[in-house]
């Protein structure tokens, strides 16, 4: 199969499973200028699945490089409330959302952190309202990736750079099951697969988890009332979609203030444009009081300050240490590759989708459930082949449910 025909399979993916697309929705996608060749053949597939409309917002890593390197030191706490106000508008009104991810991991690394950490704050408190229709699955989105030839120079250094975009679009392409003799039906038999390990564990009710491993001894309460979900997803407009392309993860909501220990990364962070390697954090009472990191410290911790919820989590979730990503040997510095190689969690915003009933629920009664609530949701990494994790009934009574990364159910 050649690479023209693995693209458009892709994008084909990235429309009939990803997001599941309506005929008569609108789609708002998002794309890093290099990924315009994808770009396109989604819309092209979005129309031929009945697309009403494809409105697509280019980014350029270049003039956002220009802008910490010339802007004005006061510009840094303003972002494009106008654009975000209408995507939430297009949201609010049905459209369905797609990212198409690859910009450069290490894009800022060089950067200012505090105007890092400002720009950061700003656009999120922008996004906010048109976020809150993707946590709370309000729609149908999903994010793919493209092979750009910075990111793939990050993942393959040793490579030309020709080589290296080849190499990352064959590790895509069968992260993405693009390279399946039917990618669809690949997709359908692996979200029940999914799907069988969110059943188990909505039906044993653990009130907390237990990782335990080299650098980490960290217990997780979960929330009251707290769902699985994994795989495909039935969003509220009705609309099946696979959220993440790849996805080999369960998740669901902690409790914000039930989460206890120290925990150590096992892969690193990649946040916009910055690059945070080894993090090690000591939670108490649901919430971090300590904070390093061996390279992005300064970073993280400003992370760490944007707001009342950030040093708190809002998701966990499972992985076993032989999916498929992990076991490419690869390291992304890519969250949406690399959390599908490894347990983790997520500083920040609680999906609510995660607590039964949300839908009927008060914002005081999501609270005292135990959603958190932040400008932020960062993922990282967690989980390993050295790791263990219990699961916890309301008998106190641990229960195995992963030994050196693996299932053990």
């Amino acid at each position: 199969m050649d690479f023209e025909t693995k693209l458009d399979r892709l994008a084909e993916v990235a429309v009939k499973v990803g997001l599941g697309l309506r005929a008569g929705q609108e789609v708002v996608m998002t794309a890093p200028l290099e990924a315009l060749p994808l770009a396109r053949l989604i819309t092209r597939h979005a129309y031929r699945a009945g697309a009403s409309l494809v409105t697509t917002f280019y980014g350029d890593d270049q003039a956002t490089l220009a802008r910490f390197e010339e802007g004005a030191p006061e510009s840094f706490d303003t972002a494009p409330n106008w654009l975000f106000e209408g995507m939430a508008k297009a949201y609010g009104n049905g459209a369905a959302r797609l990212a198409i991810a690859g910009e450069d991991p290490a894009l800022l690394a060089g950067q200012d952190p505090e105007k890092v950490s400002r720009a950061n704050r700003a656009r999120s408190k922008a996004y906010q309202p048109a976020l809150q229709h993707i946590v709370d699955f309000h729609i149908n989105w999903s994010i793919v990736s493209f092979a750009s030839p910075a990111w793939a120079k990050m993942v393959f250094p040793d490579a030309t750079e020709q080589d290296a975009v080849m190499k990352l679009w064959d590790a895509i392409f069968a992260a993405s099951r693009i390279d399946q003799v039917d990618p669809v039906a690949a997709w359908a038999a692996h979200n029940a697969r999914l799907h069988d390990r969110k059943i188990f564990l909505n039906q044993r009710r653990y009130q907390a988890l237990r990782f335990t491993g080299p650098g980490t001894n960290l217990t997780v309460g979960l929330a009251d009332g707290h769902e699985w979900a994994g795989g495909s997803e039935v969003a509220r407009n009705g609309i099946t979609c696979n959220p993440n392309i790849p996805t080999e993860e369960v998740f669901t909501t902690p409790h914000a203030e039930r989460v206890d220990g120290h925990v150590r990364s096992t892969k690193p962070l990649s946040y916009q444009g910055t690059l945070i390697e080894d993090i090690s954090v000591r939670f108490e009472a649901g919430r971090i009081v300590e904070a390093h990191a061996r390279t992005g410290e300064e970073v993280l911790k400003r992370v760490l300050e944007t707001d009342a919820g950030a040093a708190r989590l809002g998701e966990v979730a499972l992985v076993p240490h032989s999916s498929p990503i992990s076991k490419s040997g690869i390291l992304f510095y890519n969250t949406l590759y690399d959390e599908n190689a490894a347990c983790h969690i997520a500083l920040g915003q609680a999906y609510n989708k995660c607590i039964r009933n949300f839908e009927q629920m008060t914002e005081d009664q999501l609270l005292a459930a135990g959603a958190n609530r932040s400008l932020i949701h960062i993922d990282w990494m967690i989980g390993s082949g050295e790791i263990d994790i219990d699961g916890v009934p309301e008998s106190g009574q641990a229960e195995p449910l992963m030994r050196a990364g693996e299932w053990v159910i």
